[in-house]
């Protein structure tokens, strides 16, 4: 029965497959809806279609996991590690085996997203590749596996807010509508008019406890003075702040917003910071039962 199962799955598959193949073939009889409401598109320009929902995106930023020439990124776009930063590829390679040096692709990756403000463009993965010795297609596995590489434009500031459940819970919806308001801009993936600022969406930063929260990476002062900075237990007039402190060149500041780490000194409540909230535990009030038994007592009582 297994067998003649798999055999009738893989039969289906097949003519699934075929009839694909002879519809795009025609360039008829398949059609995709990009997005909700969207004009549907048929044959081979299913996969061509532009409007497509950010819920296809990889990540907030990067909409797509094909290559799209633009102006600042096709096949002419020139890259080359300055001389300061190639020092740093050839420090980055010491590191492994000459015949496993392919291992040192997301460090030179980053390094390359970095000296080019932001983004990888198409010749500076062909690069990599090169250094590497690997065919391209490795890089570009990486580079579109991972969210922390840019593949559009980015502006001078990423702000990324965090959006996983502790910081979407202690509003990370309003820190990101505060933003796109500040800043003009509709949703996440998108950068201001100036190119000063990029807005995304990231998953968890590790800083639950200090929900919510934004990082920012710097990009205006090259690789040397890159900074990758969080920003927690933030309202959103704090959001709005550390915005105008990086539009002015100054340095917000760093960590928590309200308090010195992470102790037990407060919370944002409904956009406030409630600094010791009463009625609710904290891990400076008594801690309520059920209480571990007295193990002594019990010892003693059995001796007795």
């Amino acid at each position: 029965r297994v067998k003649e199962r798999d055999q009738m799955v893989r039969g289906v598959v097949l003519r699934v497959a075929k009839a694909a193949g002879r519809a795009l073939g025609r360039g008829t009889g398949l059609t995709v809806a990009p997005a909700e409401g969207g004009q549907k598109v048929v044959g081979p320009q299913a996969f061509g279609a532009l409007n497509w929902s950010k819920g296809y995106a990889t990540n907030s930023h990067d909409h797509f996991n094909i290559h799209r020439n633009s102006p600042e990124n096709n096949d002419e776009t020139p890259f080359e590690f300055t001389a300061e930063n190639d020092k740093i590829v050839k420090e980055i390679l010491a590191r492994y085996p000459e015949n496993y040096k392919r291992s040192g692709v997301i460090p030179l990756l980053t390094l390359a997203q970095t000296q080019n403000k932001g983004f990888l463009t198409l010749s500076a993965m062909n690069k990599v590749a090169e250094i590497l010795e690997t065919p391209a297609i490795r890089v570009y596995e990486v580079a579109t596996f991972y969210t922390m590489f840019n593949r559009s434009k980015m502006g001078k500031y990423h702000l990324m807010v965090c959006g996983t459940t502790p910081c979407m819970v202690r509003g990370a919806v309003k820190i990101k509508d505060a933003l796109c308001e500040h800043l003009g801009l509709k949703d996440y993936g998108e950068s201001t008019a100036d190119g000063m600022f990029t807005l995304s969406e990231m998953e968890c930063m590790g800083c639950c406890v200090n929900a919510p929260m934004i990082a920012v990476a710097d990009y205006t002062k090259g690789v040397e003075g890159f900074t990758y900075n969080y920003h927690e237990d933030i309202t959103t007039k704090d959001a709005i702040n550390i915005v105008e402190h990086l539009r002015r060149g100054e340095a917000p500041k760093v960590g928590s917003q309200h308090r010195e780490t992470c102790e037990p000194a407060g919370v944002v409540y409904e956009d406030q910071w409630v600094p010791k909230p009463e009625g609710y535990t904290t891990l400076t009030g008594e801690p309520r039962g059920p209480y571990c038994r007295d193990l002594k007592k019990e010892a003693a009582e059995q001796k007795s």
